[in-house]
């Protein structure tokens, strides 16, 4: 009940105003376990871990760091060779057309080829999102919350994996206003989460004994570092990777993964730098072409000592250009979220193949909108020298990716230029070009490519959002510096104001700071250009946070995903832990029949219970002939702690010392804890002075109408957690003793065992029960978590909030003074509209 409150209470908050959801988008998004079970086997290990297998275990983790860089670098070659190839098949093709027909009058004919090829293109990326939905998008969204804590469904999946690649591949060339480095960037997560595992469910038939990293806390890990080594290729920028997996993704960090994560990096940059200047400029280990958007160098003419890349004047432009940023990526967010919207209610819930059509559709109007806008361009003078520096990310001259469509000899045509390029190419037009712009051009060309770019993101194909938001920002910065120019007469650097400009509209969009500072820096090679590239980003955020959240954000919320921010509102320390944990638990016993935890696995959808036993009158009343609750009772009292008995037990250890005085001392103080005349053990006495109001019942007996909330509610002392994936696991393999029988004659399960089929545990539903007698006890104090992380009924949300989301948590058992538990916490009851719903409860209350 408690979670499905949770998420009924959060996609209530998210599908107001009518909105409905398709099947894909109300799959149940659980947390994930990243916090160790201490159980029993887990301690074993522990205990055969000697420094030789612990030094194994480290070096094992460094290689599949490496390897995984090694692998994001080679699909980042994959994607950029492939995507070149259609490029320069579909330009050429149609670039040749475009020269001859537009003398002979057949341009119709040319645009059915430049439709044909973008079509076609697009229709294979489309469906291959049908084969896999989740591979739509950037993917950011889902491995950011990933790395929240949030499990969702198939999004680090093989199958996931070879669609994002591939469709990623057909939808930039398909002309579509994307980019390939967000998918890029959850391709990277997945060969993170996957490749340590060495087993897939695409392929099950294929099994490998690598007992390695068998948990949610090591993939969590390896995904961070697959997400960064994504980021390093998509940019060349190694410690942008590392800095956007802390910032925009993991909840929990440290020193450790820091290092593995920017070597990860590292591997992932210098394996794609290797390759792609071996294959473009046939110089092996170069190294000159360090990511799949690379800026170019940013420097002044050869002898024009007047020439500065930005002045301390330029930097109050730089602040409007970030206002200006933050204004355009606001109403940019905002367009968008209704466009998604619009999807969730009207096209999502029908036939998914009207999905495609929405893709085909979005392609067919870009296409014309492209071809429609390259005839309307003014033809500009090439008289003027080109190039502080000539050469694009390949090995061409940037004067050859100059369009000359439709203009005479020694001019070209801007709006061409800018559209019927690769939208790298395009970039380093704005950036480098110094032939230049007219400000009709670059506005016209800002229109349409903020509209077309809005409307784009979000079809069902892979996409991103990077290259397109760069690219808008470019031309609007050109803009502001050929205003700055022609109409102020003033001497500024147009490759400068164009790069502030893509950074303050990126940071309008996305809402990065750290990282995208980090990211540019790097792209463009130039340290100088760190204060004002902060500066924009952060008056771009700020103002943009004014109006909305960034574009991952809107749509995290817009998918129901109960993403957890950095820190709580001080408002919010009003309530405690108590306000918001959910009361009505359901338990088991350390000692639990066979058929009691069937019922519950199959009428209910927790992912842990709670290991408790009830506090009783009289109890050694019905430990007599009942052997499942006498073990519950002893259970009890050989797991609770109490000073004597401690004392007792260090007493026992001293006296083993050869020292008379430690002896002498010790039964001094053994004598004050003596039990008393009558014979009744302290810690008897201490338990049933804790006794509650209410019928002795037997564990076996179901809850009834006619109970009272004392009985219903009754006190529970607090023992561990278990989770269902262990619960089902011992019923499956039938670790249970029988009645007549000591819990010692219980088959013992290895820690190897116990993860063996991670990550995809079995369901109670494949349960065989005929294998199995419903009145045999199961014994889970072995592998249940002892010690969990536990909060007060009095602490303060701030508290509760922090020690959750810091530690990674996915339950948090709240338990009062006396060691019983009371309620528990889930993410769903730390989201901020649950929150705010409490408090407004909290204030109605007051």
């Amino acid at each position: 009940k408690m979670a499905c409150c949770g998420r009924c209470f959060c996609c209530q908050c998210c599908c107001r105003e009518g909105e409905t959801r398709t099947p894909e988008e109300l799959v149940k998004k659980d947390s994930l376990d990243y916090d160790r079970c201490i159980s029993e086997p887990y301690v074993e290990v522990l205990e055969g871990m000697d420094n030789k297998k612990a030094k194994k275990y480290e070096a094992v983790h460094w290689m599949m760091v490496f390897a995984i860089g090694v692998t994001v670098g080679l699909l980042g070659l994959f994607v950029d060779f492939f995507v070149r190839l259609f490029n320069k098949l579909k330009f050429t093709v149609v670039g040749d057309s475009i020269e001859k027909c537009s003398d002979k009058g057949c341009l119709s004919l040319s645009l059915l080829e430049l439709l044909a090829f973008n079509m076609t293109f697009v229709f294979i990326a489309s469906v291959l999102v049908l084969i896999e939905p989740v591979a739509a998008g950037s993917g950011i969204p889902e491995i950011k919350s990933y790395l929240n804590g949030v499990k969702i469904p198939g999004i680090v999946r093989l199958r996931t994996f070879l669609c994002k690649a591939a469709g990623v591949l057909f939808s930039v060339a398909g002309g579509l206003f994307v980019g390939k480095e967000g998918p890029m960037i959850h391709s990277g997560a997945i060969v993170g989460a996957g490749l340590p595992q060495f087993q897939s469910i695409t392929f099950r038939k294929i099994k490998f004994d690598f007992p390695y990293f068998r948990s949610d806390r090591d993939k969590r890990d390896f995904v961070s570092a697959g997400a960064a080594a994504g980021v390093a290729a998509a940019f060349g920028a190694p410690i942008g990777g590392t800095l956007f997996s802390l910032e925009e993704g993991s909840s929990f960090w440290n020193q450790a993964l820091t290092w593995k994560v920017l070597f990860c990096s590292m591997s992932a940059t210098f394996t794609l730098n290797f390759f792609r200047s071996g294959i473009n400029f046939s110089k092996w280990g170069s190294f000159q072409l360090p990511g799949l958007l690379n800026f170019g160098e940013f420097k002044c003419p050869d002898g024009d000592k007047n020439c500065h890349l930005w002045t301390a004047v330029d930097l109050a432009f730089f602040v409007l250009m970030g206002v200006v940023g933050g204004l355009l990526g606001a109403l940019f967010n905002c367009m968008n979220k209704n466009l998604a919207k619009y999807r969730i209610r009207h096209i999502h819930p029908k036939a998914k193949f009207i999905r495609v059509l929405e893709s085909l559709l979005v392609t067919m109007v870009t296409t014309i909108v492209i071809f429609a806008a390259s005839m309307l361009g003014e033809c500009r003078d090439l008289s003027t020298p080109t190039a502080h520096n000539t050469t694009l990310a390949g090995s061409e001259d940037i004067n050859s990716t100059i369009r000359q469509f439709f203009c005479s000899n020694k001019t070209y045509n801007d709006m061409a230029t800018l559209f019927f390029n690769p939208q790298e190419a395009a970039i380093h037009q704005l950036f480098h070009q110094d032939g230049t712009f007219s400000p009709v051009t670059l506005s016209v060309f800002f229109f349409l490519y903020f509209l077309l770019a809005c409307w784009t993101y979000g079809v069902s194909v892979p996409s991103g959002l990077f290259v397109p938001s760069l690219l808008c920002g470019a031309a609007f910065g050109r803009l502001v510096a050929n205003v700055l120019k022609v109409k102020l007469g003033m001497d500024i650097y147009s490759g400068t104001f164009a790069l502030i400009g893509a950074a303050a509209f990126l940071g309008g969009v996305v809402r990065m700071t750290i990282s995208l500072t980090v990211i540019l820096i790097e792209s463009t090679n130039e340290i100088t250009y760190g204060l004002p590239i902060m500066i924009t980003l952060m008056v771009a955020k700020w103002t943009g946070d004014f109006f909305n959240k960034g574009i991952y954000d809107i749509h995290i919320q817009l998918r129901g995903v109960p993403l957890l921010e950095w820190e709580t509102e001080v408002e919010m320390d009003r309530l405690t832990a108590s306000d918001i944990m959910e009361t009505n638990l359901t338990y088991v016993y350390p000692h639990t029949r066979v058929q009691s935890l069937v019922s519950i696995l199959r009428t209910t959808v927790y992912h842990a219970f709670p290991v408790v036993t009830e506090n009783r009158q009289n109890e050694r009343d019905f430990m007599k002939g009942n052997i499942l609750i006498s073990n519950n009772i002893h259970f009890k009292k050989s797991s609770v702690v109490s000073r004597a008995g401690e004392q007792r037990r260090r007493c026992q250890s001293m006296k083993s010392y050869p020292s008379s005085e430690l002896r002498n001392v010790c039964d001094e103080q053994s004598a004050a804890v003596e039990p008393s005349e009558e014979g009744e053990d302290l810690l008897q006495q201490m338990l049933e002075r804790r006794h509650a109001p209410y019928p002795n019942l037997y564990p076996d007996q179901s809850p009834s109408e006619e109970w009272t909330m004392e009985e219903r509610f009754r006190p529970l002392t607090f023992h561990g957690l278990i989770l269902r994936s262990q619960l089902v696991n011992l019923l499956i393999r039938g670790v249970c003793y029988a009645e007549n029988q000591s819990s010692t004659n219980q088959p013992r399960l290895s820690y190897a065992e116990m993860t063996e089929d991670y990550p995809r545990y079995p369901d109670i539903h494949d349960l065989d029960l005929t294998l199995l007698s419903p009145r045999m006890i199961v014994d889970v104090t072995p592998y249940m978590n002892p010690c969990p992380y536990t909060v007060s009924p009095n602490a303060r949300i701030s508290q509760v909030f922090n020690l959750f989301r810091t530690m990674g948590l996915r339950h948090l058992p709240v338990v009062n003074a006396v060691g019983e538990i009371v309620g528990i916490i889930t993410r769903h009851n730390l989201t901020h509209e649950f929150l705010v719903a409490k408090l407004r409860q909290h204030y109605i209350t007051i």
